[in-house]
C-alpha cells in the first residue's frame, strides 16, 4: 500500500508542472502537510517506503530498560561498579548487532579529578559513497546519580526515565539500522557518562570529534522519554526549537506532528542543560534534545522511585517506532536540508 501511495504522489508531482506546492495526505497524520514540489520528491517519495510501524518490540525495550534501571546497577553513578556493568551491557549490544567501535574500542575515556569516566560509542558506516562522509549522532546519557534520599529504606536512584529510557531508544535504533542497512550517512550511537556531573562526557566527545574534523550534519540527544505527555499535547518536544528547522523536518519525514514546541523549555534553559549542547558549541550545527518529560507528567526526577515499573512501555514503543522514518529521512536526505535558523 505504501508503494502505491508513493507512486500516486510521484504522479501528482509530475502532473503539476509549474505548481510550487502540493499537499501530501498521510493516513497517520492529523492533518495534511504542505510542501514544495522539490521537497516532496526528496521527503515523501524517497522515504515513505521506509516507514516501519512495528520494527522495534516492546519486549526488547522492556528487557533492556529493566536491566539498566535495576538495583544491580546501583544507580549508574559515573565511576561506580554499576556504570561499568551498564557500559558492558551497551558494548555487548553493539557487538551482537554488528555495530563497530568508532575509536580503537567502544570506550571514549576521560578523567574528572580521580574519577575515570567513559562514553560508549558505536559506529555504523553509511552505505552511500559520498554521504557516508557526513555523520549523524544519536545520543543519550547512560549515567545517573547513584543514590538519593531514602524512601522506605531504598536509597538507589535507578534512573529509569533519566535516562535509561533514552539509552534504550538509541540501542534499539542502532539494532534497527544495522539490520536494515538503511543509512546513507554514517551514524554514531553515543551513550554518555557524567551528564549528571555537568555534561562532562558529551563535552569530551564533542571536542574529540571536532579535533578529527568530523563533518557533522545533525545531533539529537534523547532525554527522558519513558512517560507520555497529556493527550492534548504533541507527543514530544525539542529544546532550542527556534534555533533550527530540525523539528519541522523530522515531522515531515515522520509523516505526522511528532515533535513540537514546549514554551517552558527556554524558561528552564533546557537547550543548555542536556548532552546536545556541547555538540552545538563545538560544531554550530543543529544539535537538540528531544523529550517527552514536561515537568507535569513525572514526579520522580532524581528520586529513588524513578524505576522501571513507572515507565509506560506502550508509549516508549510507540515513540521509538514513530521516530524510525523520521530518523531515516534525516539520515538519507540527498542534501543537507536541516540547517540552523538565523538567530
Amino acid at each position: 500500500m505504501k508503494k502505491i501511495v508513493s507512486l500516486l504522489v510521484l504522479v501528482l508531482i509530475l502532473s503539476c508542472g509549474g505548481q510550487k506546492k502540493i499537499i501530501e495526505t498521510n493516513p497517520d497524520a492529523n492533518k495534511p502537510v504542505a510542501q514544495t514540489t522539490e521537497e516532496s520528491i526528496s521527503k515523501s517519495v524517497l522515504y515513505s517506503g521506509s516507514a516501519v510501524s512495528k520494527a522495534i518490540s516492546l519486549e526488547a525495550i522492556k528487557s533492556s530498560l529493566e536491566y539498566l534501571a535495576s538495583d544491580e546497577l546501583e544507580g549508574r553513578n559515573t565511576g561506580s561498579k554499576g556504570i561499568e556493568k551498564a557500559a558492558v551491557f551497551i558494548e555487548n549490544h553493539f557487538k551482537a548487532n554488528h555495530i563497530k567501535p568508532y575509536f580503537e574500542t567502544y570506550r571514549d575515556s576521560f578523567n574528572i579529578e580521580t574519577i575515570i569516566g567513559y562514553n560508549v560509542v558505536g559506529y555504523l558506516e553509511g552505505n552511500d559513497p559520498k554521504l557516508k562522509n557526513e555523520f549523524v549522532i544519536l545520543g543519550a546519557h547512560y549515567d545517573h546519580i547513584g543514590t538519593a534520599k531514602a524512601v522506605n529504606g531504598d536509597v538507589i536512584a535507578n534512573g529509569a526515565n533519566d535516562d535509561a529510557s533514552g539509552t534504550v531508544a538509541v540501542l534499539e535504533w542502532a539494532k534497527y539500522f544495522a539490520k536494515t542497512k538503511s543509512n546513507k550517512r554514517s551514524v554514531l550511537f553515543t551513550l554518555y557518562a557524567a551528564e549528571e556531573m555537568g555534561l562532562k562526557g558529551s563535552e569530551h566527545l564533542a571536542e574529540r570529534l571536532k579535533e578529527k574534523q568530523m563533518d557533522l550534519y545533525t545531533m539529537i540527544n534523547f532525554e527522558m522519554i519513558g512517560v507520555p505527555r497529556a493527550t492534548t499535547e504533541i507527543m514530544a518536544y525539542m529544546s532550542g526549537y527556534e534555533k533550527s528547522n530540525l523539528a519541522e523536518q523530522l515531522n515531515v519525514y515522520g509523516g505526522s506532528e511528532l515533535i513540537g514546541f514546549f514554551p517552558k523549555a527556554k524558561e528552564f534553559n533546557l537547550f543548555q542543560r542536556s548532552d546536545n549542547y556541547p555538540f552545538y558549541n563545538a560544531f554550530k550545527v543543529p544539535a537538540h534534545a528531544i523529550s517527552t518529560f514536561d515537568f507535569t507528567n513525572f514526579e520522580y526526577y532524581h528520586h529513588v522511585d524513578d524505576e522501571a515499573d513507572k515507565m509506560d512501555f506502550n508509549h516508549m514503543t510507540n515513540f521509538i517506532n514513530k521516530m524510525v522514518p523520521a530518523l531515516e529521512g534525516m539520515i538519507n536526505a540527498p542534501t543537507k536540508v536541516i540547517k540552523m535558523n538565523n538567530e
